[in-house]
C-alpha cells in the first residue's frame, strides 16, 4: 500500500504546471470575473433577434406623432380617390337606362307630314291596325290622336316581342302626351313644361308708321297689335298717329332650354301721342283676373271698343247729309264705314245681348247688339255671321260676331258700323265712350304697391335709353 503525503502531491502538481506570480493570478481572476458579469447581463442571441423584430413592427405602424398620421392618410386618400356622388349617380342612371331599353326597346322618332294619318304612321313603325285601335281608345287622351298635325312628332318604343310599349306624342315644345302599355291596353299622361319667363324692354320714336317703328324696336307683329289694343280706347291708331309719337314697353319673353319660344304679356307700357302720354299697367287681382289700368287705378278699357274691326282706312265717315253712292240721292250716312278685306273678323264693341242677327235689305248680313244704358250698336254688310250666336244670345266685348263682306247695298268689302244712344245715331269716331269699372277698393292697396314698383322699372329703362340715344346723337358727325 502506497502512502501519499500531502507534501508529495503538492510537489507533483508543481512539477507539471508553470507557476505565475501571485499578482498575475489575481489580475487574471479579476478580468475573468468582469467578463462573466458583462456576458451575464447581455441577452442571448435568440432574445436579441426577437426584440429587434418587435421594435421594427411597432415603428412601422406607429409614427412619431398624430400629425404625421393625418398627413399620411390624406396623401393616401388623394392618391386613390373614392367614386364621387356625381359619378355614382351617372353610373346608376346609365344602368337604369340600359335596363329600361332592354325592357321597353330603343327609342325611335317619326315626324308627321301632310297627308299622314294614324294608320299610315303606325304602319311605318311596323305596327298593326289593332295597335292603332288600342292606343286611340285610351281613356280621355286617346281622342287627341285624331288631331295630329304636320310638324308634330311621335317618339316610340317597341320591345323585342314587337309590342308598342311607349308612344310619346309631342304636340309642341311645351305640350305632349305619353301613352304607356298597361295590361291589355294603354294609359295616357299629359305632360306640360313650364317655360322660363324673362323681362324685356322695347322703345322707339315713330317716324313713318307704328308697325315700322315696332319692327325696328324688336317687337313682333303680335305684340304691336296688343300694344295698339291696350291703348285703342284712347288713341285711334288709324287716324291719330303722328311722326314724333313714341312708346316704351316692358313685356315678357318665354324661353325653354335657353331658346325663345314666344312673347308673353305686356306688363306695362307708355305711349306718347301728339305730346299726350298714356300709361297702362297689367294687374292680376287676388281672384286671378287680369286687366290693364292707368297708374291711378282707372281701367284702360272703355265699355266699348272705339273700332270693332282691324281696318285699312275709313271709306265713308259719319255724315247726316251724304249723297248715297248707289242711289245718287241725299241720304244721311248714320255710321262709319271701315274698309277691310273680305273675311276680316268683326268684334262686338261691348258686352250685351244680340237683338237681331240675320239678313236685312240694304244692310245684308247684319247684327244688332243691345247694351246697357239704352245703347245699340249695328254691324252691317257682313259676308257671314258667326253661327254660334242667335237672337237673344249674350255676347262679350271682343268676341267675333261675323266677318267683313259686301252684302246688301255695298260697293266694296267694308263694315258699316253704327252707334245709337236712346235711338239717336251718334258718330262712332267721336262719341264719348263710358269707362269700365276702376280698381275695386279691396284691391287698391295691393295694386298701388305693384304699380309703383312696375312704373319704377319702366321709367328706369326709359331714362337709360334716353341717355343712350342722346349720347349716340352727339357722337354722330
Amino acid at each position: 500500500m502506497t502512502n501519499f503525503s500531502p507534501r508529495g502531491a503538492t510537489r507533483k502538481r508543481a512539477g507539471g504546471i508553470k507557476r505565475f506570480p501571485k499578482r498575475h493570478l489575481l489580475l487574471v481572476t479579476g478580468v475573468a470575473a468582469a467578463v462573466m458579469t458583462v456576458v451575464g447581463l447581455l441577452p442571448s442571441p435568440q432574445v436579441e433577434a426577437k426584440r429587434s423584430e418587435t421594435e421594427l413592427l411597432i415603428d412601422e405602424f406607429q409614427p412619431e406623432s398624430p400629425k404625421e398620421t393625418l398627413k399620411e392618410l390624406a396623401f393616401e386618400e388623394k392618391a386613390a380617390p373614392l367614386e364621387t356622388q356625381a359619378q355614382r349617380l351617372a353610373r346608376d342612371e346609365a344602368e337604369r337606362l340600359a335596363t329600361e331599353e332592354a325592357t321597353l326597346g330603343s327609342r325611335k322618332r317619326i315626324t308627321i307630314e301632310s297627308g299622314d294619318n294614324l294608320s299610315t304612321l303606325f304602319d311605318d313603325m311596323g305596327l298593326s291596325a289593332r295597335v292603332v285601335y288600342e292606343v286611340a281608345k285610351t281613356p280621355q287622351l286617346g281622342k287627341n290622336l285624331t288631331d295630329i298635325r304636320p310638324g308634330q312628332t311621335f317618339e316610340y318604343r317597341v320591345n323585342s316581342e314587337g309590342i308598342l310599349t311607349q308612344l310619346h306624342y309631342v304636340q309642341n315644345k311645351l305640350e305632349s302626351i305619353l301613352y304607356e302599355r298597361e295590361g291589355d291596353g294603354y294609359v295616357g299622361k299629359k305632360i306640360t313644361l313650364e317655360p322660363e319667363v324673362r323681362i324685356a324692354f322695347a322703345e322707339a320714336s315713330i317716324k313713318n308708321s307704328l308697325f315700322l317703328a315696332s319692327q325696328n324696336a324688336g317687337l313682333s307683329e303680335k305684340m304691336t297689335m296688343e300694344l295698339a289694343g291696350i291703348f285703342g280706347w284712347d288713341i285711334d291708331f288709324a287716324l291719330d298717329i303722328r311722326s314724333g309719337d313714341s312708346f316704351n314697353v316692358m313685356y315678357e319673353e318665354k324661353y325653354l332650354d335657353n331658346e325663345k319660344l314666344s312673347d308673353g304679356n305686356i306688363i306695362a307700357a307708355t305711349f306718347v301721342n301728339q305730346s299726350e302720354a298714356f300709361t297702362a299697367i297689367r294687374y292680376t287681382d287676388s281672384h286671378g283676373n287680369s286687366n290693364y289700368y292707368s297708374p291711378d287705378g282707372k281701367s284702360m278699357k272703355k265699355a266699348f271698343l272705339r273700332t270693332p274691326v282691324n281696318f285699312t282706312r275709313i271709306s265713308s265717315s259719319f255724315n247726316p247729309n251724304r249723297l248715297h253712292p248707289i242711289f245718287k240721292t241725299k241720304r244721311p250716312h248714320n255710321g262709319t264705314d271701315y274698309a277691310a278685306p273680305t273675311g276680316t273678323p268683326i268684334k262686338a264693341a261691348g258686352d250685351g245681348k244680340i237683338q237681331f242677327i240675320g239678313w236685312q235689305n240694304g244692310f245684308g248680313n247684319v247684327v244688332f247688339i243691345q247694351h246697357p244704358h239704352n245703347i245699340v250698336t249695328v254691324y252691317a254688310h257682313q259676308s257671314r255671321v258667326n253661327k254660334r250666336f242667335k237672337t237673344g244670345s249674350q255676347v262679350k266685348q271682343g268676341q267675333t260676331i261675323g266677318y267683313v263682306g259686301q252684302t246688301g247695298w255695298a260697293t266694296g268689302p267694308h263694315l258699316h258700323y253704327e252707334f245709337r244712344v236712346n235711338g239717336v245715331h251718334r258718330n262712332p269716331v267721336t262719341v264719348k265712350l263710358p269707362d269700365a269699372s276702376p280698381i275695386p277698393k279691396s284691391e287698391r292697396a295691393r295694386f298701388m304697391a305693384f304699380a309703383n314698383k312696375t312704373m319704377a322699372q319702366l321709367e328706369k329703362h326709359g331714362t337709360t335709353m334716353l341717355a343712350k340715344n342722346e349720347k349716340e346723337s352727339k357722337q354722330r358727325p
